[in-house]
């Protein structure tokens, strides 16, 4: 098995353009922010975030996917400040903000390529 908060640490020593990790499985939320970040938002509204409105967001681009899209990869959120890159897992998501100057062509994929590698029982259905 596998702990929250080594996928956290695996991703920041990773990804020098991950701002924030969270991982919500099972009803359980553990997030963190990488030190020293600029126009970051505040760790309540990230909760409420993570609880309630990227869950929503994720079950709804899911629903839409699976009628005639071919499913849902992922989701980008272009917030003012940063990009959220937001993907099902195995009980629950995965949040990941990134620095707003991010290549999203391929970080995506890298990023979650890496953690199919490192933690395959994590990644529901992935596909890319």
């Amino acid at each position: 098995m596998y702990k929250k908060t080594d996928i956290i640490d695996f991703l920041f020593s990773n990804f020098g353009s991950i701002r924030y990790v969270a991982i919500y499985i099972d009803n359980d939320l553990e997030f963190r922010q990488r030190e020293h970040t600029n126009d970051s938002s505040s760790s309540d509204s990230d909760r409420y975030e993570e609880l309630l409105t990227n869950p929503v967001l994720l079950a709804t681009a899911r629903q839409r996917a699976n009628i005639d899209c071919g499913g849902l990869r992922y989701i980008i959120v272009a917030y003012g400040n940063f990009y959220q890159l937001l993907k099902e897992v195995k009980g629950g998501h995965i949040s990941i903000c990134l620095h707003k100057d991010t290549d999203l062509n391929t970080i995506p994929g890298n990023i979650f390529d890496k953690l199919l590698q490192q933690y395959p029982n994590l990644m529901k259905g992935y596909r890319m």
